[in-house]
């Protein structure tokens, strides 16, 4: 089965429930998180900031490169909505480990702005996805397809190989074009959708997660908003809200034909929104605030690992001209911290959102990879004294 989807993306499961049950999150657990959650919760709380998915799930059994098994997709992040293309936003880029890529970083580095989508897939398939960001660019331009003659695309990636037939080169440019196309506010799906369809974190089923902070009215009011897709780290590792939950859960491991060594090649893509006027300076000390969020579930972003974070303001309309002098606002560093600490914390909850959303599934070769278990996480929250009632 191949399901192409926008924001409600559903696909079946080989071997696992299907995505269409409702949805759980981690919260609904009761989960405990530092901060206010924005009414959705995710980074669709920042105003204008849309999200899309092509989920693609075909074939079972044994690998076929070029056949399958399919367990993979693309996820589509637009800044500004319609908007995306003709007024970029100021962003910066950190990477904490840089064993994976993110195309476009170094003339976000150098310009200061995010110029269209930010997308995240597969680690092979990261070429695709950039040329149909242009092709959708071009079309965008004009009639004749003149405008937009230059372009170099955000495109981030994380490594689905023991789950899906990565050297088969299923994602094509409609699936990436899709994604954007679709791409919606309102509620965000998670778990195994779009470009986190394949992926595994912490030793059980990863995948796409998203979490939103509301500052006070004393801080500024400001939204943060944060997307990840994430594939990394070890279960011993693994902590939530505290508690070593890694350990205390007993399950197979993910990775049962596999080294050690490379079982810790992981990575995660993670995306930062805010509506608060920070500048590109200010940005990249904010997408560096994202690894204090890894930490706190218990990262240690190993050598193999590729955990890089983009950060963007929606603030500053009108700052991308072209010509002239632009007026610009500013937050103060001083009044930084707030933002700070909504990063981290929404982080560490968009992380475990998508594993909660995560469903078991089957792919390529047979390998299995369970979700975390959810009454087995709310007992240990209870056993901790950490259950949120």
């Amino acid at each position: 089965m191949i399901a192409i989807g926008g924001i409600m993306a559903l696909a079946a499961l080989a071997g696992g429930a299907a995505a269409a049950d409702a949805p759980v999150r981690a919260r609904d657990l009761g989960v405990p998180f530092d901060g206010i959650p924005g009414p959705l919760n995710a980074i669709t709380d920042v105003a204008g900031v849309l999200v899309g998915h092509t989920t693609l799930i075909s074939g079972e059994g044994k690998l076929q490169v070029g056949k399958g098994p399919v367990r993979t997709g693309v996820t589509a992040i637009l800044p500004r909505g319609a908007d995306s293309l003709k007024k970029p936003v100021f962003a910066g880029w950190f990477s904490q480990n840089g064993n994976g890529e993110m195309t476009g970083t170094t003339w976000v580095e150098e310009s200061g702005f995010l110029e269209g989508p930010v997308m995240i897939t597969n680690t092979h398939s990261v070429g695709v996805v950039r040329d149909a960001v242009i092709q959708w660019r071009v079309a965008k331009g004009s009639a004749d397809g003149s405008g937009y003659w230059w372009s170099l695309p955000v495109v981030g990636e994380t490594w689905d190989g023991w789950l899906n037939d990565t050297n088969g080169f299923h994602v094509k440019p409609e699936h990436a074009i899709h994604a954007l196309e679709s791409a919606a506010g309102g509620a965000v799906a998670e778990g195994s959708v779009g470009g986190g369809t394949g992926m595994i974190c912490n030793g059980f089923k990863g995948g796409i997660g998203t979490s939103s902070r509301q500052l006070s009215g004393k801080d500024g009011n400001y939204r943060i908003g944060v997307l990840v897709q994430c594939n990394f780290g070890r279960r011993e590792n693994l902590l939530i809200a505290g508690i070593p939950v890694g350990r205390e859960i007993e399950a197979p491991e993910p990775y049962a034909f596999m080294p050690s060594d490379i079982a810790e090649r992981g990575s995660i893509i993670v995306v930062v929104a805010t509506d608060a006027p920070l500048l590109p300076h200010q940005l990249k000390r904010l997408a560096r605030r994202v690894s204090l969020g890894l930490g706190r579930l218990g990262s240690l972003s190993g050598n193999g690992s590729g955990d890089i974070f983009i950060a963007f303001s929606t603030a500053n309309v009108s700052a991308a001209g072209n010509e002239g002098e632009r007026d610009l606002k500013m937050l103060a560093n001083d009044d930084m911290d707030p933002i700070f600490g909504a990063t981290v914390f929404a982080t560490e909850e968009a992380i475990v959102n998508a594993m909660i959303a995560a469903r078991d599934m089957t792919g390529a070769d047979g390998h299995r990879i369970i979700a975390l278990p959810h009454e087995q996480l709310r007992t240990l929250l209870k056993k901790y004294n950490r259950l949120v009632k």
